[in-house]
C-alpha cells in the first residue's frame, strides 16, 4: 500500500509539472486550477502512504532515511501548493513538483524503515525538532526555486526575448516576494528546529558530529540570507543568486556527508 501510494503520488507530482509546462508548448495561459487540483491529489495520496506507515509502525515518519525523505517530499509539495494557491501562479511547480517526486522516489528506493523510536516526552521533543527542521528546509527549497525563476526571467528581459518564459512566469516582484518570505520562514523554522535538536543532543547524549555540522551549515546559510534580506536590504538579483548558491551548497554537503556517513539508513 505504501509503495503503491508513493508511486501514484510521484505520477501526480510529475503530471502537475507537465500541466504547468503547457504554455511552453502552446501560447496559452497555464491551467492554474488543474495544476492545483492535481498537486493536491498527489499530496492527498502521499498522506495516505504516510498514514499507512503510522498505522503499521505506530510512529510518525520522521526517523529513518526513507520515512524522513518521504516526509520532506510531502512538506515540499504542501509548501508549493500553499504558495501557488495564494499567488494563483503555478510556474514554481516546474521546479518544486519534480523535486517532491524525486524525494518520494528516493524514499521508496531506500525503504520505509523507521529508525530508533523515542517514547514519551523524549519522542515529542525528537518529533518536534525533525518536523520543524524539515519545514525550514522545504521553505529554503521554495526560496531557491523562486530564485532560479527570477534569474531566468531577468535574463530573458535583459536580452529582450519575450517568449514563453515571459508570458508564463509571474512578475519579477512576485518572485522576489516569494523568495523573501520563504527565506524568513525557513530561518524561523530552522532556528527553532536546530535549537530543539541541540538541546535534545545535550540532554540525551545523542549528538552525531556529521549530522550537527550539516544542520548548522544549513542554518548558517539561511541565517546569512535572512540578515542580507531583512537587515542589509539586498537587491532582488543578489538575493536570488546567493539563495541558489547556498542551497546548492547545502545539497552538495548533504550528498558528501551521506557518502562518508557511518550511520547508514539514517537521515542526517
Amino acid at each position: 500500500m505504501i509503495a503503491l501510494a508513493h508511486a501514484v503520488a510521484i505520477v501526480l507530482y510529475l503530471a502537475a509539472a507537465g500541466l504547468a509546462a503547457i504554455p511552453f508548448a502552446r501560447p496559452i495561459r497555464a491551467p492554474v486550477r488543474s495544476v492545483i487540483w492535481v498537486l493536491a491529489a498527489g499530496i492527498a495520496v502521499h498522506l495516505v502512504a504516510l498514514g499507512d506507515f503510522v498505522r503499521i509502525h505506530g510512529e510518525p515518519p520522521l526517523t529513518g532515511l526513507g520515512p524522513a525523505m518521504s516526509f520532506a517530499a510531502v512538506l515540499v509539495a504542501i509548501t508549493l501548493l500553499t504558495v501557488e494557491a495564494l499567488a494563483r501562479e503555478v510556474s514554481l511547480t516546474l521546479f518544486a513538483a519534480p523535486l517532491a517526486a524525486l524525494l518520494t522516489g528516493f524514499a521508496s528506493l531506500t525503504g520505509m524503515v523507521p529508525g530508533p523510536e523515542a517514547d514519551g516526552m523524549r519522542g515529542v521533543w525528537l518529533t518536534s525538532h525533525i518536523a520543524l527542521s524539515f519545514l525550514g528546509i522545504a521553505a529554503f527549497a521554495t526560496a531557491a526555486g523562486a530564485g532560479v525563476m527570477y534569474l531566468v526571467e531577468r535574463r530573458e528581459l535583459k536580452s529582450r526575448r519575450f517568449g514563453a518564459i515571459f508570458r508564463f512566469f509571474p512578475p519579477l516582484e512576485t518572485l522576489d516576494r516569494v523568495n523573501h518570505v520563504a527565506v524568513v520562514a525557513g530561518w524561523l523554522a530552522l532556528t527553532v528546529g536546530i535549537g530543539l535538536a541541540s538541546s535534545y543532543a545535550l540532554e540525551y547524549r545523542t549528538g552525531h558530529a556529521i549530522k550537527m555540522v550539516w544542520a548548522y551549515s544549513a542554518w548558517l546559510a539561511v541565517t546569512a540570507l535572512t540578515i542580507g534580506r531583512v537587515v542589509r536590504g539586498w537587491c532582488a538579483h543578489r538575493a536570488a543568486m546567493l539563495t541558489n548558491l547556498l542551497f546548492a551548497g547545502v545539497v552538495v554537503l548533504y550528498i558528501a556527508f551521506r557518502v562518508i556517513d557511518p550511520l547508514k539508513g539514517r537521515f542526517l
